[in-house]
């Protein structure tokens, strides 16, 4: 099964926001606060206004510097309500904040740069947020701001330690993100523009919240972007992408686990240079990460790295992968128990790796997530069983927990579900001999009273026909089978008259015209007049509450179903009077009526 990946989140806004709230406290309370209630005509004068004042302060004077940089917080503020973010863009911020993406020249040389970086911050920052709405991406870019935002990622080159200095390369990296986000065209040119080289230097800056940025910006470029792939692995973002997977810092390692995750999709020689680079072992130890995402990225790179071209399925599970994988089984977040079938799914396409699973405790958990409604974890689930059932160590297990029964009887979503839970089905079946058969045949007879009913239940479906005497009659299952229909529960006698009614239409794959015809059966023929009567009666049914007398002699010889049980020794048979179930008085006298009216054949019953 080939997993697609799903789109990535807007989890950079949401940084953003994070941060913003963190960052900058003394400046804002410096610039007049959006009242929450002003009209829409208010908000289109005053951000016509700001915008205007934009327009109005590209030079070097601490004047246009300062009132430059309210405008640009100014319209930050704003752009974090999504609703008003078509209105700012009307107004024409786009072009006004782009043009404040680049440091005016200074008036003489040599002066001191007035509010350095902030006002490029802030505008960078404005730029991010408005590109949130995909429609708005491709104006920016149009608007020039491309080239703009890249050049600001460079500003670490100079040397300088500011924070002001990592705060705007932040934000050109975030702006970076969101306008790539599900824009193939703006991701390649982001590429032509030379923002790789730079992001992946980043990679290493000293500042943590560079590092993470960055990481996030490569990770977006890099989703479903070969050339973008190639340039990653090329410019040497590898080897610090690992070691960023072992950070303490959960926000680092789950933006470079994404980034290696996308790296990976799709593409087996940069999944090998990974692997080669080192990665595997970080990569499991994720699986533990305090943090859900982190998981959820690890368990799909792993099932990446187990494809079926891969060579390292085993080398992963003897590294400690499978015990996390199938405690996230038992997670409440849907996605982390998608992401972990997935993984042991692949995983089980090998044979030892398949017992090894089941031997982890993986059996049950996988079973239980069949009852899924959510149709990608349904199949990821029943994928992995598939799996499992190809080794005959792991069959016994599967039968004696009810998962056969569970295969049989399971609401599945889809078709492709549907399919995949047959195949499983017919891989039991087939598994069904020699060893496996003894085995199961040792649990029908020693087991307790709960697994003997599975394993009955089971091969009534499953064995082959030529061994239903040998499990039926010779090891008593067929006793199990029908002390069901006797049990107070429904479902249970439901399964059993199931399994019954399996056991006596299976085994002839011959169609009508071309079966040899049957062998005669052995018939009785008694009088009228002793039939359902007491005379010489030696086994009485109890039908509807009522007594139906019959003769021994007659149900043995005209049938062989009668006979199997009376000289089988079953106990239910040893009394004079058995109950029957479910059946109506006029269906047992009915046979009278179809022999004539002066013979009874008994056969009939």
């Amino acid at each position: 099964m080939d997993h697609q990946k799903k789109p990535q989140t807007r989890r950079s806004l949401k940084r953003k926001l994070e941060q913003d709230l963190e960052e900058g406290k003394a400046d804002r309370c410096k610039v007049p606060v959006v009242e929450s209630r002003l009209t829409h005509q208010d908000l289109l004068q005053e951000v016509g206004l700001y915008v205007g004042l934009l327009n109005s302060t590209l030079s070097f004077s601490k004047a246009d510097r300062s009132a430059a940089k309210r405008a640009t917080h100014f319209l930050s503020e704003l752009a974090k309500n999504e609703d008003i973010v078509n209105l700012i863009v009307e107004c024409g911020a786009v072009p006004a904040l782009v043009k404040h993406l680049q440091t005016p020249p200074p008036l003489r040389e040599g002066d001191a740069m007035p509010l350095e970086n902030e006002v490029e911050k802030g505008s960078a920052f404005a730029l991010g947020l408005l590109a949130v709405k995909p429609e708005h991406q491709q104006l920016i870019v149009d608007a020039g701001a491309l080239p703009y935002l890249v050049n600001l990622l460079k500003n670490h080159k100079d040397g300088c330690n500011s924070r002001a200095v990592n705060g705007v390369i932040r934000k050109a990296a975030d702006a970076i993100t969101n306008l790539a986000h599900e824009n193939a065209g703006i991701k390649t040119r982001i590429r032509i523009e030379g923002g790789i080289p730079p992001l992946v230097e980043l990679l290493e800056h000293h500042d943590i919240k560079v590092q993470r940025a960055a990481a996030g910006a490569l990770r977006t470029l890099a989703f479903k972007n070969d050339e973008n792939k190639n340039q990653i692995v090329e410019c040497n973002a590898l080897p610090t992408l690992i070691l960023m997977l072992c950070s303490e810092d959960v926000s680092i390692h789950y933006e470079a686990v994404g980034v290696i995750g996308n790296l990976v999709h799709s593409s087996p020689s940069i999944k090998k240079q990974v692997l080669l680079a080192g990665a595997l072992q970080p990569v499991i130890g994720l699986l533990s990460s305090s943090c859900l995402e982190s998981q959820r990225e690890a368990a799909l790179l792993i099932g990446q790295f187990a494809a079926a071209d891969s060579d390292c399925k085993v080398h992963i599970v003897q590294r400690g992968a499978v015990p996390p994988l199938i405690e996230m089984l038992q997670s409440s977040d849907v996605q982390l128990k998608e992401m972990s079938a997935f993984a042991l799914g692949r995983l089980a396409q090998d044979t030892h790796n398949q017992a090894g699973i089941v031997q982890n405790g993986g059996l049950v958990p996988l079973l239980r997530l069949l009852d899924s409604k959510n149709e990608p974890l349904q199949h990821n689930s029943a994928f992995a069983l598939y799996g499992l059932a190809d080794n005959e160590d792991n069959v016994v297990d599967l039968i004696r927990t009810g998962g056969a029964q569970k295969l049989q009887e399971g609401e599945f979503i889809v078709q492709p579900t549907k399919d995949c839970v047959a195949k499983t089905l017919k891989r039991l079946e087939e598994k069904i001999h020699g060893r496996v058969l003894n085995h199961l045949l040792y649990q029908l007879r020693l087991a307790d009273k709960a697994v003997q009913i599975q394993v009955a239940l089971a091969l009534a479906h499953l064995c082959a026909p030529d061994d239903q005497q040998y499990i039926f009659v010779d090891n008593n299952g067929l006793e199990l089978l029908l002390g069901l229909l006797e049990s107070t529960s429904f479902k249970q006698q439901q399964d059993g008259s199931a399994a019954l009614y399996k056991l006596a239409t299976k085994g002839n794959p011959l169609s009508s015209a071309d079966a040899a015809p049957p062998s005669p059966t052995p018939q009785v023929y008694l009088g009228e007049q002793y039939v359902n009567n007491p005379t010489l009666s030696d086994i009485t049914f109890l039908v509807e509450g009522k007594r139906f007398y019959a003769h021994r002699i007659c149900l043995l010889a005209s049938s062989d179903t009668f006979r199997a049980m009376f000289d089988g020794g079953y106990r239910m048979w040893s009394n004079s009077r058995y109950c029957i179930k479910n059946m109506k008085m006029g269906i047992a006298g009915e046979g009278c009526q179809r022999c004539g009216d002066s013979k009874y054949q008994m056969g009939c019953f």
